[in-house]
This record gives C-alpha cells, sequence and structure tokens, in this order.
C-alpha cells in the first residue's frame, strides 16, 4: 500500500460544534505531511482520533492499512510529540527513557541500540543523568523527540514540536527527522505555525473550520495562492509611466516601488521589457505565510 494513512468523510461534532465536516486525505509512505490551520481548525481533532484520544462520530480512517478501531494494533506503529511534554519531570532523563521503553514492551538490548543511536546521532550523553525537571524548554523538547522515535515508529506525529526552540536546536531536529526518514522510511504528521517549516513538506492540508480548504505541494500552492514580487530601489521616472497603463498592481513608497505579478514569467517579461529604466531590484518570491492568509484570511503567526 502506498498510503500508510487514509481519512474517508471523517466527521467529529463537540454539541453542536462540528469540528470536522467530512474530511478526507491520504498521507503516502514516507512523505514529510503538514496539517495547517488556526487554533480551532481541526488539526488537533484529527490527531486526537488517530491516536485514539477521541472516538470518530462518522467515516473512515485507516492506518497502515488497520481500521482506527483496532487502535491496539496501531499505536506501536506511531510516535507522538505533543505540545506538552510526557515525561516525569522528577526523574532522571536517563530514567524516563527506559520506563518509555518498557512500556513500548523494548527488550534492553533494542533499548541500548536505540539510546547508542541517539546518543551518537544527537549528543544525549550529556542529558542523561540530569532531572527532567532542571532542563531547558528546548531540552525537554528534545527529550520529547526522542521518546517518540524510541520504539521506531513506522509514523511520527508531530504536533508544534519546534514551538519555543532558538533556531540552532530547530535546525538540529529537522536534521535528524530528515536523517530518519532516509534510513527507516519514517512518515511524519507535521503541525506547525512555522510556514518555514510547512515548506518542507511533501504534501500540505489546510483546514478552517473543520473542512480542507485546500491541499497541495508547497510549490503547487505558491504558485496558485502567492504573488511574487518586483522591489525596485532605483529606477527611471520613465517607468512610472509604463506601469499607468499596465494594469499591474504596484505601490510606491519612499524607499521603493513594489511590483506584484501573479506568475514568475510574468516579472521576467517585465524585467526583459523594461531593463534600462531599472538599476537596482530585488526579488520577493511568495510563501506559504502568503498562501495561509490568502486562503483563509487569518495569519497562523497570530495564533
Amino acid at each position: 500500500m502506498d498510503n500508510i494513512i487514509e481519512t474517508r468523510n471523517l466527521k467529529k461534532s463537540f454539541g453542536t460544534v462540528q469540528a470536522l465536516k467530512g474530511i478526507s486525505f491520504s498521507v503516502r509512505r514516507g512523505e514529510l505531511f503538514a496539517l495547517l490551520g488556526v487554533n480551532g481548525a481541526g488539526k488537533s481533532t484529527t490527531i486526537n482520533i488517530l491516536v485514539g484520544v477521541l472516538k470518530k462520530d462518522d467515516g473512515e480512517l485507516f492506518v497502515d492499512g488497520k481500521d482506527i478501531q483496532e487502535i491496539d494494533k496501531i499505536l506501536p506503529e506511531i510516535g507522538i510529540v505533543f505540545q506538552s511534554s510526557l515525561l516525569d519531570r522528577k526523574l532522571t532523563v536517563r530514567d524516563n527513557l527506559f520506563y518509555r521503553a518498557m512500556l513500548y514492551g523494548m527488550d534492553r538490548k533494542t533499548y541500548e541500540r536505540r539510546l547508542a543511536f541517539f546518543k551518537e546521532s544527537l549528543d544525549l550523553e550529556p542529558l542523561l543523568p540530569k532531572t527532567l525537571g532542571k532542563l531547558s524548554g528546548g531540552q525537554k523538547r528534545w527529550v520529547d523527540i526522542v521518546r517518540a522515535l524510541l520504539h521506531e515508529p513506522k509514523i511520527l506525529i508531530l504536533d508544534e514540536p519546534t514551538t519555543g526552540l532558538d533556531p540552532q536546536t530547530r535546525k538540529a531536529v529537522w536534521n535528524l527527522i530528515e536523517l530518519l526518514r532516509k534510513k527507516e522510511g519514517l512518515t511524519v504528521l507535521l503541525t506547525t505555525h512555522y510556514m518555514e517549516e510547512a515548506s518542507r513538506a511533501d504534501d500540505v492540508v489546510i483546514l478552517d473550520k473543520g473542512e480542507i480548504v485546500t491541499r497541495g505541494t508547497p510549490l503547487s500552492l505558491k504558485e496558485t495562492y502567492a504573488h511574487d514580487y518586483l522591489r525596485l530601489y532605483r529606477y527611471k521616472e520613465s517607468l512610472l509611466s509604463a506601469l499607468e497603463g499596465s494594469g499591474l498592481n504596484y505601490v510606491k513608497t519612499d524607499k521603493a516601488l513594489e511590483i506584484r505579478f501573479v506568475h514568475t514569467k510574468e516579472a521576467k517579461a517585465f524585467l526583459v521589457l523594461h531593463q534600462d529604466e531599472i538599476d537596482d531590484l530585488e526579488i520577493v518570491k511568495g510563501t506559504m505565510d502568503d498562501v495561509f492568509l490568502n486562503v483563509t484570511g487569518k495569519d497562523l503567526r497570530d495564533q
């Protein structure tokens, strides 16, 4: 089977509030899949149904070919990093990971092999003897990610995994995830407020009020919903006259002249036509932030 997760017309309500209004999507094996939406869009509800915390009202959900009704068979294949830590603040990192390994049913030999991998790839050794409660927020998140990957799951669910992390630690987290995707074929389901992380995804679904409003690769979404800009810092006045009758959308400020284009090829044609009138410019590509704002009318960073 190419798809490791499949949802069909998934529905969930809380009283009169429809959290999920019949969503359908699939996640291919080994891909990085991003589920985006503001708070209340339905992301957490979807994840909670996927891991058995909530029960669906209607629809179908399959994980690795198993119906969600067989949740006991599905859970061993999933690792999840929630926004809040699941570990014991009073125990050392080593003890926390050991007890989690026992809950996963791992034997000591497998546990030691897996721990050795993380000590080598993440420089985890200095944290092992420390009490979890004495770690920084970034270090705790680091340990939570190791905990979720300890039993070699097929699917890793990351619910806002790098919120509050410094850029260096965030980069290290993603280096590890990419390593495991290549080495172990790990499938990653991501929710995030960082659009640069969503840009890493192979496939993106944007939820709004319990419905899928759009889906595609980051590139296809940017081509459809975002725009390229030319920001001109030095140019001849004759260019303004040409713009007035062109139908192009542009804004002139004290610092620059900004021109919006629907497609990159349109911007290229404009530059070729007016190259003698432009002395200094910057090309600004459309972003996933632009996509999200244009699709939902909301800024994800404000959530």
